[in-house]
This record gives structure tokens, sequence and C-alpha cells, in this order.
């Protein structure tokens, strides 16, 4: 590439980043000014409520609540989005007009009524006056608008349809007809209550989202992202294909703590693509790649692109469990996209970048004793950290919490010094990073950036934190880093600056550090509006599903569809799901689809015999959701990896789906086998689901990408898809020979006194009124959390019965029982259960497969020595 094209090619990424993060708009003085330091304030606001220190004041001065604290939120963004974003492509993007100084104005005030009427507001619930329904009238335009501006039209399109169906329900054919709502009811549902814009979408925005994008934008700043990829190069970059692979890891280790799929394929791409070029990756598969690995970022936790917070609210767990749910299936994921990387460079005969003279010194004996002693040390050093806490908790009791940030800060000094006794790596995009240290002297020079990400993980997982008070103290960390690095650097290192008088004062150790500090607070705020905008505006179609019955109608409209068959109505739901998510970013993506689509599928999956945890549903229509970041026409993925390359975006898009059909895959899969998603499992068969799961992603892999161990011919191509799907389903086979169930009636079964085992599903027919009136059967699946006969178990989930004669009803439900959970309610009829057979085991399904995958191996080993042969007798 020469320095023309690269800097074109640079030009047009810097341009991609800024029109899709932080506005297109490059104003300049006091406009700027104005522009940056409400984003700063916007961030100190965030961490202020995020942090203990509101509820040690006396004062309510600087306290607010969750409801009114999103109500400056979203005052905040919106004020942002109308001076960062121009009008249109053709509006002057170096000044802000008149119009949008008024826009934003008059936007915030709009947003901040919520605020300023909040006690008016709670002693007329229901009754909106003349004012509210004005200043509704001027904020939900002006909001659709901001959207539009920020996030394109297909959001506020898609709101604006739902807003419509609102209205003139009435009018719609039969079976998607409501009685309409008038302006007030509508008014009072999206603006005034926290139903609709400034609901639980919004509300997760404020409490949590915020401080993990300030969390991952901080952590930049400190440098954590260029040393991620530096050390995923290093480990991997010297591997056939190793660019590709080491773009797959850092992408993952991007994702960990990144929102945004584009932010993620720039941020990384940027290294990684002009590498997988260099090794033989065409521009367009190069691309592909890093949309595929991007994209994934948004799949794995903690973060998730902020749909983890969204589960903990819309499903009702804790986000522990959302993240242990969660991890298998990405990891499972990230694995095949390795290997999809290793049968490219195979099919290539790719080679991976050069050893550095430092590496290839190092002898294996040497490597291997490293590795081990490195791997003893974390452990020691990870029991020592556990056990030595919980010392110190009990010694110190309430002051525990300042020996601890001295420890913590202690250990950020010393690592810091061992860190600079190393070469230091440098953030040049350009450098060749075939010359890069061997991966032990990369991971010890900067350890102290895994601080803040372990202090993130302890306040979580170990001490049961709240997310948004573990994020906090996990930025607090990541800004006294900021701050504090520079100087001691300086110090450490004995650097000397040989600089002009005029720019000494500029770089200070201590002034560098805080204008780190400063930028990465507002380029963490200026990166939150568009996502705050876009929970606000999909707010306005959750009010409009909570407020009519467009979750039934849907569910009826894919089961008339899908004639009731379960494959076709998962396929149908997965279909609408890409088609919903196009152009919409990560946390929109998931609030539009999960509020239309989840229900479809618990609704559909009861009254046809499939009964799937919440959270499998969620993470469901999520997976989809998110593949149209991918898929084209509208992947904007694809079109910012190509904007990197050089390739053709369309092309790039369709490449990457080919990569990302693994995780296409894995949704149906723990939809019918949830325990992929470590729902109710040991830890040892945890690591069993683990070890069957990634080799059964090996295979599929293998078939879709068409070589093994060599070329697949197309009936080993078909045979190896046949052993994935058993691998992954062992159960329809086993199905096959033996009925999972046995209908039985629920009067015989809880007159029987058989004891039913902890863990046992409970499969229980309900009858009830269906969307048309007719009586309809579904079924409600309890757990039983003790051993005991049927009438116990049941008892203890909270589902109280009434019998009389062979009717028998649900008489009340124990709110936040595992019964309410299942969505039992009083008046139900329930009329039998499924009763689990003895079915054979799961072995004799894997075996046969681990006998063709063998099979299929020597044959294609056997293959290939032949054509070695052919060649050699050529060569003689």
């Amino acid at each position: 590439m020469s320095l023309l094209e690269k800097n074109t090619s640079s030009i047009d990424v810097d341009n991609l980043v800024t029109s899709n993060d932080i506005g297109g708009r490059k104003a300049s003085g006091i406009p700027l000014n104005i522009i940056l330091c409400v984003a700063f304030l916007w961030a100190l606001f965030q961490v202020w409520i995020a942090s203990p220190f509101p509820y040690m004041m006396d004062s309510d001065l600087l306290r607010w609540n969750s409801n009114q604290a999103r109500s400056i939120h979203l005052a905040f963004a919106i004020f942002i989005v109308f001076l960062s974003f121009p009008f249109s492509a053709k509006s002057s993007v170096k000044k802000i007009p008149l119009v949008d100084w008024l826009l934003a104005i008059s936007a915030s005030l709009s947003a901040l009524y919520y605020l300023i009427e909040y006690d008016n507001i709670s002693t007329r619930v229901g009754a909106p006056i003349l004012q509210d329904i004005i200043v509704a009238c001027i904020g939900i335009p002006l909001l659709f608008e901001a959207a539009r501006r920020s996030l394109g039209i297909t959001l506020p399109l898609i709101a604006t349809v739902f807003l419509g169906y609102n209205f003139f329900g009435n009018y719609m054919p039969e079976m998607i007809a409501h009685k309409g709502f008038g302006l007030q009811e509508v008014v009072n549902h999206q603006w005034i209550t926290t139903e609709g814009v400034f609901g639980i979408a919004l509300g997760v925005s404020t409490d949590f989202v915020f401080l993990f994008v300030l969390f991952g934008s901080l952590l930049d700043k400190a440098g954590a992202g260029n040393y991620f990829i530096k050390l995923a190069f290093s480990c991997l970059g010297h591997f056939r294909g190793g660019p590709a692979k080491a773009a797959v890891v850092a992408s993952g280790l991007t994702g960990l703590i990144s929102g945004s799929s584009i932010a993620n394929v720039v941020t990384t791409g940027t290294f990684t693509i002009p590498m997988m070029k260099k090794v033989g990756f065409s521009a367009e598969k190069a691309g592909a790649v890093e949309v595929a690995a991007s994209v994934n970022g948004q799949i794995m936790p903690p973060v998730m692109g902020a749909a983890a917070f969204l589960m903990v609210e819309y499903v009702g767990i804790s986000y522990l469990e959302v993240i242990k749910h969660a991890f298998l299936p990405a990891l499972i994921s990230y694995i095949g996209l390795v290997y999809i990387v290793h049968l490219e460079a195979i099919k290539a005969n790719m080679q991976g970048l050069p050893k550095s003279a430092r590496a290839v010194s190092a002898s294996a004996v040497s490597k291997v004793t490293g590795f081990l002693f490195g791997f003893l040390m974390l452990c020691a050093t990870s029991a020592a950290v556990y056990f030595g806490l919980g010392w110190i908790k009990q010694i110190a009791g309430d002051n525990s919490i300042y020996v601890v940030s001295g420890l913590v800060i202690s250990s950020f000094f010393g690592l810091l010094y061992a860190g600079c006794k190393l070469p230091k790596l440098s953030d040049d995009i350009d450098q060749d990073l075939s010359a890069l240290p061997p991966p032990g002297e990369i991971f010890r020079s900067g350890l102290y950036y895994l601080l803040p990400v372990v202090v993130l993980v302890w306040c979580l997982m170990i001490e049961r934190l709240s997310p948004g008070l573990s994020a906090f103290w996990a930025s607090l960390l990541t800004m006294f880093m900021i701050v504090t690095k520079p100087v001691l650097e300086t110090l450490f290192r004995q650097e000397e600056r040989d600089l002009d008088e005029a720019d000494k004062q500029a770089s200070l150790p201590l002034f560098s550090g805080l204008k780190s500090l400063a930028d990465g607070m507002i380029s963490g705020a200026r990166n939150m509006a568009s996502i705050s905008i876009a929970t606000a505006t999909a707010g306005v179609i959750v009010g409009v599903v909570s407020q009519t019955s467009v979750g039934a109608v849907l569910a009826d409209v894919v089961e008339v569809l899908s004639f009731g068959n379960i494959t076709l109505m998962l396929l149908l739901v997965a279909v609408l799901c890409m088609i919903l998510g196009m152009g919409l970013p990560t946390t929109a993506n998931y609030i539009v689809v999960s509020s239309l689509m989840a229900n479809v599928i618990v609704e559909v999956g009861a009254s046809n015999g499939l009964v799937v945890p919440l959270i499998a549903v969620h993470l469901f229509v999520f997976y989809f959701g998110l593949m149209a970041d991918v898929t084209p026409p509208v992947g904007l993925a694809s079109f910012a990896a190509a904007a990197v390359s050089g390739g053709k975006p369309i092309q790039t898009g369709i490449i990457a789906f080919k990569y990302a059909l693994r995780t296409a895959v894995l949704p149906f899969l723990f939809i019918f086998n949830p325990d992929l998603l470590l729902i109710n499992v040991t830890v040892l068969h945890g690591i069993f689901i683990f070890i069957i799961a990634t080799l059964a992603m090996l295979i599929f892999t293998a078939a879709t990408q068409g070589y093994f161990f060599d070329r697949c011919k197309l009936w080993e191509r078909g045979v190896l898809l046949l052993i994935a799907f058993s691998i992954f389903r062992p159960d329809f086979w086993i199905n096959q020979m033996v009925e999972p169930h046995r209908y039985m009636e629920l009067n015989e079964y809880l007159a029987q006194e058989e004891q039913i085992p902890v863990g046992t599903p409970l499969r229980i027919h309900v009858e009830e009124d269906s969307y048309s009136g007719e009586k309809d059967i579904s079924i409600r699946m309890l757990i039983a959390r003790e051993q005991g006969s049927a009438s116990e178990v049941i008892a203890a989930s909270g589902l109280n019965l009434y019998q009389a004669d062979e009717l028998i009803e649900v008489d009340s439900v124990d709110i936040g029982s595992d019964a309410y959970e299942a969505g039992f309610e009083a008046f139900q009829v329930l009329v039998g259960v499924d009763v689990a057979n003895k079915q054979p085991s799961t072995v004799f399904v894997y075996l046969p497969c681990v006998l063709l995958i063998v099979l299929i191996a020597l044959s294609q080993r056997k293959t290939q020595r032949q054509r070695q042969k052919k060649r050699e007798g050529l060569a003689a």
C-alpha cells in the first residue's frame, strides 16, 4: 500500500469512527469547548451517582434516585447528540447552526421535565395535565430526531410505526387489532411514567452501562488496548495465519469491555487487518475475520454490549447468573473462529510472522519451564490474594477497605516498576509487529493493566457488589493509574526529555496524566451519547408492547406461519431478529428483539411442548439480533472492516456471514439443550459439556469450511455435519428410541408417593384461554428444589392448588416463587404432567460419532500420503 493510499485509508477510517461514535461534526473554538465540558460533566455526574458518596451525605442536594437520574442522563445525552451530529450529510460539519442549539436546549429541557416535575407527577399518576402533554409532544419527536442523526433512520422508523400502532390499533386487521389509545393515554405511558422512554432500558443505561463504557474508555487511554493487541500478536503471530488468530484473540479481549461492534472492528482492525493481508489473506477475508471476531465480542461477558445488564432486568436473575450462562457459548464460538482461521491458513499454505531474535533464541525447555513457573506463580498469587483478603477483613473489620486499597495501589507501583525494567511498548500502528519481544516479556511489561479487571471481577464475584458499584471501583483505580503512570514511568525509567522551553510545561508527566484522564472521561461520555439515545428510543417500543397485546399477536402470527413446528418457528424468529436488528447498535438491538420476539418463543414453544429457560430465549434473540451487524446488505461492521482493509463491503459481509455460521448454530443448540448454558449442572458435568460442545463445534467448522485433515469430499462434509449434529444433540437420536416423557393425569400423579429427586423437571400441562378465545394447552416447567413427593415438590415451588372432584385449579401463587417465575397464575386449570422415562445413555451416540471421526481422519491422512508420494515420484 502506498503512503497516499495509507493516508487515505486512515482518513476514511477516522471519519467512519468519528461519525459512528461521537458524531461527524468537527466543531472548534467555543462550541467544541462547550461539547467537551458537557461531556466531562456528564461523566462526573455518572461517576458520582454510581459511587457510595451520595449516601454518606446528610443533604439530599446531590442525591437523586434512579428515576430522577434517568432524566438527567437523557438530558446530557440528547444535548451532546444535537451538537455533535449534523442534520444530514450535506450539512456543515464545521459550524453548529442556531437551530441545532435551540433543538439541543429544547430536547434537554424536555428530558429534564421528568426531574423538575417529579414530585408533582407522582400526585397525578394516570392523569396528565396539558403541560405534560405539550412537553411530551415536543420531547418524543426530538428524541426520534436525535436517534435518526446518531443511529440512522432504522430505529426511529420502527419506533414511529409502533407508536402509530398504539394510536390506530382499532383500524388494524382483525388479527392485530386492539382498541387504540388516545393522546393522553399514550403520553402518560411513554413520557410521564417509567413504562416508556424513562423505563428499564434507560435505567440500565444510567445505572450500569455508562460506567462500563467509561471503564473501557479509561482502560484504552491507559494503554490496555495496545497491550492486549501486542500480547496477542506476540503469542500467536508466528503460527500459521498467526495475525488472523491474534486478531480473534485481541478482538475477544477488547470485546470484554467494548460496547460497540464497529468500534471493536476499527480499534483492533487497524492493527490486525494489514498484518493478515501481509501473510496472504485477501482484503475481504481479512476484513471478514475481524468482523466475525469483533461482533463476537458483543456476546462475550462481562459487558456483552450492555445486554448483560438488560438481561438482569428482563429475565429476573442476578448479573453473575447471566455471565455464567453466557460464557460457555461465547468461548466455544471463539474457539470455532480460531479453527476457521487455522483451516484457511492451511488451505492457502500461509505462514506466520517471523519470530523475533529473542523469541527464536529461547529453547523449548525454557519456554515450557517458564510457562509452568508462571502458571504456578499465578495460582500461588491467586490463593494468597483470596485467603489474604479474607484474613484482612476478619482482622481490620470496617477499616479493611483502606488496607485493601493500600495493597492494590502498592501492587500497581510494584508491577509498574517491574514493567519499566523492560522495553516500552510502542503504540505506533505502523510498527513492525513481527519484531515484537517474546510473549513473556510483553506480558510482564503490562501486568498492571490487569489490576482494574481483577478489581472488577473481585467486586462482582467475591464481594457481590452491584455491577455499577463494581465498575465504579474499577474505574476509580484506572483513573488513579492514568494520572500517576506518566509520573512514575518518568521516575522509574529515569527518562530525560530534550524539549524546547515552550513544550516543557505541556509535556510535564502530571499534566499529561490529567489530560489523558480528561480525554478518557470525555471520550467515554461522547461514545455513550448514541447508546443512551438508543435505549430511550427503544423504550418507546417496549412501552407499546406493554400497553398493547402486540406480543401475544406476534406469537399467534408466528405459530400460524410455522404450522406449530418448533424448528420452523425458531427459524422464523431468527430471521425476524436479523431483520429487526439491521442498522441498530447492540443495546437497542437487544431491547427491540427481546421485547418483540422473546415472548414468541416462550408462548409458541410452551403450547407445542417446548419449555425453555427464559435466559436461553433471551440469548437466542440476542445472538440473532447481532447477526444483523454481519449480514449484508446492512451489516455495518462489514462496511467498517472494508473501509480498513480496502476490500469490497458486500463480499466482506458474505464471507463474514459464512464465518459467523458457527455462532448462528449455537442458539438452536442451547434452546434444545440448555445444559450448554450451565443451567443446573455440576462442575464435572460442566467440564464434560465444554469438551463435547467444543469437539462438535470444531467438526461443524470443518464441515462448513470443507477441510478437516485434507479437503473434504461432498460425502465427508455431509457425514461431518451429521456427526456435529449428533454430538450437539444426542437426545434427538435417543428420543427416537425411547420417548423422553409419558403423559399422566395430574390426579394420578399427585396420588403416588414416589420420591422425586432434586433437580427433576416437572412439565405441567395447563389449560387456558388462547388469544382466539378457544381453550389451549400449554406447558409450564418447575424444577424440584428438594426431594419429596409430587405434592410436596409442587407446594415447595409456591404453587397452591385447589381440588374439586376431578378438577385441579391454581388457588394462588406465592410472589417471587419458582411457580410465579414459571408463569403460573390463579384460576388456571392443571390437567396433567409429563413424567420422564428412563432413557439409554448418550454414550451410545458419542461412541459411533468418535469412530466416524477417526475413520474420516484416517481416510484423509491416507489421501494426503498418496498425494505426497505422487509428488515425490513426479519430482524424481
